[in-house]
């Protein structure tokens, strides 16, 4: 499953994007890869799973997920695939927590005049 840059992703609102990344950050496996990919560079499936007890096709299998969730890329370079971090979607979602965050507040304090008062 290779994402090409020059591919648009396809058009949702940016509750449906931020769903799709935490669902896909939602596991620590996938967690973990995305700490080794935040490193910068692109990284193979050995290279991803060196030091780990993950086999290749379970780290695949968590590299789809990313993948499709826009969180991550792929290349093909000679015969492996080198994958790398895509902060994009990542840092949608950090602005809707952000945006959510803002609107819980503004509640609390409406709440909090209200006791007030």
């Amino acid at each position: 499953m290779s994402t090409r840059p020059d591919t648009p992703a396809p058009r949702l609102d940016p509750f449906s994007r931020s769903a799709a990344v935490f669902a896909a950050l939602g596991d620590v496996t996938r967690m973990r890869l995305i700490a080794v990919l935040c490193a910068g560079g692109m990284f193979s499936i050995t290279q991803l799973t060196a030091q780990t007890d993950i086999t290749r096709q379970a780290v695949t299998k968590h590299l789809k997920v990313l993948c499709a969730a826009g969180v991550v890329r792929d290349q093909r370079i000679g015969r492996e695939r080198r994958w790398e971090l895509v902060p994009d979607q990542i840092e949608e979602a950090r602005r809707t927590l952000a945006h959510i965050a803002q609107k819980w507040d503004a509640a609390l304090d409406r709440l909090r005049l209200a006791v007030e008062s």
